[in-house]
């Protein structure tokens, strides 16, 4: 029987980010590009990094969007061309607020690279509303001990970004949205917040119901705006929430470029391909453009 709450369930395609595997779920083709304001969301890991190893995502731009990094394992050392430098470790919430442009390197540092490392994480981008799409960029990094817990019928939250359950994070967000990191003990049963217009459940870990369906890991359930649905585990689950308000209008997305213009896009394909983009300090590699 059809499950009158689920839009549709989406299965992550495997992306290599030269050498590195990620899950990569959205944008997700013609008829799901985004949820509330997410337009991109990979997962990588759980994986372990072997000493001498290491992540290094070399810098690269964005415009027009706020990437979003959260780790549940490991270390990732960002930097960036307004001359930030933060480590982020689990728990904490990375936001770094494009604009009207940055660029940014994403690394194992030194001494996680000298040891046996896991890593696991998400990394999501936020499309921004078109009278924020050029506004000056910034780099917000807020630790684990400064994002509020929730506590609802069992389940133990920690509210990432956003609103939800009566319930909000410091992180500065600029159109409504909520982001969660869920976990649910064996028999929990958990309300899905009902005050966000699109919302989706990412399962990272065991098995969940909605309305009684099951559902495994590693799936992204879209759900349809204003359905009632709960949540349910048969045994321990860890699951990700999120979603917020449609955006106000299409987004086009190329490469590591969002915005509601094509035009835009276009200048910055030129821009960086010309090298007229900010540099990362201490940096002197980067990403070269894609071919079309």
């Amino acid at each position: 029987m059809k499950n009158n709450a689920v839009e549709i369930a989406l299965t992550p395609r495997p992306r290599d980010l030269g050498g590195f595997g990620v899950r990569r779920v959205l944008p997700a083709g013609k008829r799901r590009k985004m949820v509330g304001p997410f337009i991109f969301f990979d997962e990588f890991g759980p994986t372990v990094l072997d000493p001498g190893e290491g992540i290094d995502v070399r810098p690269h731009p964005h415009i027009n969007l706020a990437t979003v990094t959260y780790l549940f394992e490991g270390e990732i050392v960002h930097r960036d061309s307004l001359g930030f430098v933060q480590p982020i470790r689990p728990g904490d919430v990375n936001w770094m607020t494009a604009g009207s442009g940055i660029v940014h390197s994403e690394r194992t540092g030194e001494e996680e690279r000298a040891k046996t490392t896991p890593l696991h994480g998400i990394q999501t981008w936020v499309a921004l509303p078109a009278v924020h799409e050029e506004d000056d960029p910034g780099f917000y990094h807020h630790p684990e001990h400064s994002l509020p817990w929730i506590e609802k019928n069992g389940a133990r939250m920690r509210l990432i970004a956003g609103t939800a359950y009566g319930e909000a994070s410091p992180v500065k967000t600029y159109s409504p949205m909520f982001y969660l990191d869920a976990r649910m003990p064996a028999g929990t049963r958990l309300e899905m917040p009902g005050e966000h217009e699109e919302r989706a459940i990412y399962p990272l870990a065991g098995e969940i119901t909605l309305n009684d369906e099951s559902f495994g890991a590693n799936r992204m359930i879209v759900l349809v705006p204003g359905a009632p649905v709960e949540i349910g585990c048969r045994r321990d689950a860890r699951v990700i929430l999120l979603g917020g308000a449609k955006l106000d209008g299409e987004r086009h997305i190329w490469w590591n470029f969002v915005s509601s213009s094509k035009a835009r896009i276009e200048k910055a394909k030129a821009d960086w391909k010309e090298g007229r983009f900010e540099k990362v300090p201490g940096e002197t590699e980067s990403i070269p453009l894609p071919a079309d």
